[in-house]
């Protein structure tokens, strides 16, 4: 009875904290003075129309926005007429958020300033700053595309951005749970996932499978190394990605990811340690409205995270796997004012602090297109505890 009466206390904080008017539309919509929902269902999950409106670098095909660059009677100088800028805003009223039995206001959580368009013809950029958790902001999504690269349909994408854009978007899903095998770091591994530094390019046949390949550091985005360089080691990564649409309603793709990372100690003399790694991995998509369904599954091998130098005993490799199921519904589609989720997680690996498995259910109702009333459980049971939280994401 007193965690229904907590329950029900936090989730009447939220519902008076967030529902008043807000009138604010995102950059690119008020680029071309348009509707949330001509690319999002709900923001910020991509539609179809969004995914090419992003990958002709911000640009609609069918549509040319006036006025949008300066004539300044030099042909050669793209000049934005306005900087396009945008922000997001989420907060939340959690209990027992990592098994504390405690309520916590966790607003906000994530604010973050973004700012993208097209450069010119064929140019485009993305960046945003970000400010999550209460820790210092950091630069994170920032990259320049060169879209139909030299008269191809090649997109050439350099920057910062996450190596699992191609598989799935986390910066674009509906929960606050994430998607946890994205981010797994066996033992002192700096690979994941998640967000490196590199060059990606991605072809689309017209009636064939959509390509990409990408090339990376493979050391994240922190700052610069004592070497003056964001890359700890002389070696880069690389990953390749095929996907192809099967019919109108179902899609499948397939990734490896090849790596090698190096260490160096000093003993006497400075020894180089090494460790190999590759990934492997299966998505899917199956779109029946008024449910889709997301599939991802990855499997990896470390043959040294843990960068052990002493080569008079044998090194055990180490594996690990998992993936994560999404279910969303959407009852009217576009015009759904509510929606819901399911994910499920599971991580298994030789490093048994890695394993992971949990079960989230989600809730949103839009206040307004670009306003989002949430409530969201999660069950970890891995350590066997729940945790709720209730509050509101907002773009403008």
């Amino acid at each position: 009875m007193k965690r229904i009466f907590t329950y029900t206390v936090l989730i009447l904080i939220v519902i008076t904290f967030i529902a008043s008017d807000i009138f604010a539309i995102p950059a690119f919509a008020r680029k071309y003075n348009m509707t949330c929902k001509t690319c999002h269902s709900p923001f910020p999950n991509l539609k179809p129309y969004g995914e090419e409106f992003a990958g002709n670098g911000f640009v609609l095909k069918d549509q040319d926005a006036p006025r949008y660059f300066i004539d300044t009677g030099d042909p050669e100088l793209s000049l934005i007429r306005d900087l396009p800028l945008a922000m997001r805003l989420e907060g939340y009223v959690t209990y027992n958020q990592n098994n504390s039995e405690r309520s916590d206001f966790n607003t906000p959580v994530v604010f973050k300033l973004l700012s993208g368009g097209s450069l010119a013809k064929g140019f485009a950029y993305y960046l945003y700053y970000a400010l999550e958790h209460g820790k210092p902001g950091k630069i994170e999504d920032a990259w320049l595309m060169f879209n139909n690269l030299f008269g191809s349909e090649i997109n050439l994408t350099i920057g910062q951005f996450q190596v699992s854009d191609p598989l799935f978007v986390r910066e674009l899903r509906l929960t606050r749970e994430d998607y946890a095998i994205y981010k797994v770091k066996p033992g002192d591994s700096n690979v994941n996932l998640a967000y490196d530094r590199g060059i990606m390019l991605e072809y689309g046949f017209e009636d064939g499978p959509d390509i990409s390949f990408l090339v990376v550091n493979g050391s994240g985005i922190g700052e610069e190394f004592f070497s003056g360089t964001f890359d700890n080691d002389k070696y880069k990564n690389f990953m390749g990605r095929i996907s192809q649409e099967v019919g109108e309603h179902f899609r499948i793709g397939a990734m490896g990811y090849l790596g090698k990372e190096e260490r160096q100690f000093f003993i006497q003399n400075p020894v180089f340690v090494q460790n190999k790694l590759w990934m492997f991995g299966a998505d899917a998509t199956i779109s029946l409205e008024p449910i889709e369904l997301n599939l991802q599954y990855v499997e990896r091998n470390d043959d040294n995270p843990t960068f052990i130098f002493n080569t008079t005993q044998s090194i055990p490799k180490v594996a690990t796997r998992g993936g994560f199921a999404e279910l969303i519904y959407r009852p009217n589609g576009d015009d759904s004012k509510w929606y819901a989720v399911g994910l499920f997680n599971w991580i298994e690996s030789d490093f048994s602090n890695l394993d992971y498995k949990s079960l989230t259910g989600s809730i949103g109702y839009l206040l307004r297109r670009n306003i989002r009333l949430v409530g969201e459980f999660n069950y970890n049971f891995t350590n066997q505890f729940a945790t709720l939280g209730v509050g509101f994401v907002t773009a403008f």
